[in-house]
């Protein structure tokens, strides 16, 4: 996960308080409801320029911070992926 990924879930996570985020982080749990998964991944979409792939739409995905990464990655560009990977 990369920093632009970590601030852009932060605001749908009004339960976070302050806590970093992490692969295991619970989203639910944490306050992130359908409406607002569906916010979440058109913001998603602006920051890295690339669409979640209808495939990963699913209840699981948004289960944990790490699960919506690993659905975003394979939508991003090949330099991007690499970039946030390594980081």
């Amino acid at each position: 996960m990369d920093a632009r990924f970590t601030e852009t879930l932060r605001p749908f996570l009004p339960f976070l308080e302050g806590d970093p985020i992490t692969a295991d982080t619970p989203l639910r749990e944490l306050g992130l409801d359908s409406m607002q998964a569906i916010e979440l991944m058109f913001a998603l979409e602006d920051t890295f320029g690339a669409p979640l792939p209808d495939e990963a739409l699913v209840e699981e995905t948004f289960r944990t911070a790490g699960n919506l990464w690993e659905a975003l990655l394979p939508a991003l560009p090949e330099t991007a992926a690499h970039a946030t990977e390594a980081a």
